[in-house]
């Protein structure tokens, strides 16, 4: 691993059984992540983008072991300098890890204990992992929430007593209560109205360059992606097509299926007329892919190689991958040339 680097994930597959029969033999598999890389570095925030269904937030459960993943390695630099493997850890190890790297969840009204008042909520990992107790946990859960900027005065209150955006920031703090080096947000402000999301991404923000955090960003909105993120991957049925800076990713798409998402990203000006890409056909199905490209059936670029040899990500440009063929003979639409 490079010296500033947080995480790198290679080869990284979840695959889940399909079952049929009486007896619930295994007939087929779901490619839920199939073969994925990536890298995050320290003190930056990797956007993960895609259509639902696939495999963002799987291939987050992954990382987490929440899920556990099928194939692949996730070697991980801890606070003491230490790499791990987190795929290899046991139930102990990965105990002790989870401290590292936490997770902010997509529905802050799922997410949190409706019978648990906010001081046993957000206090909960310190009480866990015996780090406090008492005046000291009061102490300490008091200070995460006047850093997600909500009213320490209100941690005998329950979860229904807050609004939206107020409950994510109460899971905001308590993913930041063991001080993690990584935080996976899934989706973390998809179910928030458009002025509380600016307000969530904006903390956010601040809190990476206060306490020097690294995010993994999954959403599939393009307009939160190019906010917050540093670098950006994209994905299609379980395969990571493109990766590079949020820059370039808006300015200079490398693969087709980039363009057509950027073309569906809406522009907030009534003034600005653009033509919308339309895929033809339906998603791949991650349980029989097609043959060749998973993308290939709805690409308007496709020719016959692309329905037989399967593209690898290779670095088109200086830090800019994609899995795309025909790269070099592509003109793809940017953001400006689609506004």
């Amino acid at each position: 691993m490079e010296e500033n680097q947080l995480l790198e994930v290679e080869s990284f597959q979840k695959n889940f059984p399909i079952k049929k029969g009486f007896f619930k033999r295994v007939v087929g598999q779901v490619r839920a992540v199939d073969d994925v890389n990536l890298k995050i570095y320290e003190g930056e925030t990797f956007g993960l983008v895609g259509e639902s269904g696939c495999g963002k937030t799987t291939l987050g459960r992954c990382l987490l072991r929440a899920v556990e993943p099928s194939n692949g390695a996730a070697r991980f630099k801890r606070r003491d300098g230490e790499i791990v493997d987190i795929t290899e850890l046991d139930r102990h190890e990965l105990r002790n890890i989870r401290k590292d790297i936490q997770m902010i969840f997509q529905d802050p009204y799922s997410s949190l204990n409706p019978r648990m008042t906010v001081l046993n909520i957000v206090g909960e990992p310190l009480t866990c992992y015996n780090i406090a107790r008492g005046q000291k946990l009061e102490k300490r859960v008091k200070e995460l929430m006047e850093l997600v900027g909500l009213n320490s005065k209100h941690l005998e209150r329950y979860p229904h007593a807050f609004s939206g955006g107020q409950r994510q920031r109460i899971g905001i703090a308590r993913a930041l209560a063991l001080d993690p080096k990584l935080i996976v947000c899934d989706e973390a402000v998809s179910a928030l109205d458009v002025s509380v999301q600016a307000q969530i991404l904006n903390l956010l923000k601040q809190l990476q360059h206060q306490l020097n955090l690294s995010y993994l960003f999954i959403s599939h909105d393009l307009g939160v992606i190019e906010h917050i993120s540093d670098r950006v991957g994209v994905m299609y049925v379980g395969k990571m097509v493109e990766m590079t800076t949020t820059e370039n990713l808006f300015a200079n798409p490398k693969h087709p299926y980039t363009e057509a998402l950027l073309s569906a990203k809406p522009i907030a000006d009534p003034r600005v007329k653009k033509e919308r890409i339309i895929l033809k056909g339906e998603v791949a199905n991650p349980a029989n892919p097609p043959s060749g490209c998973y993308f290939h059936p709805r690409c308007k670029y496709a020719e016959d190689r692309c329905k037989v040899d399967t593209p690898e990500l290779r670095e088109v440009a200086p830090g800019h991958f994609a899995a795309c063929h025909f790269v070099e003979e592509l003109d793809l639409e940017g953001k400006a040339d689609l506004q």
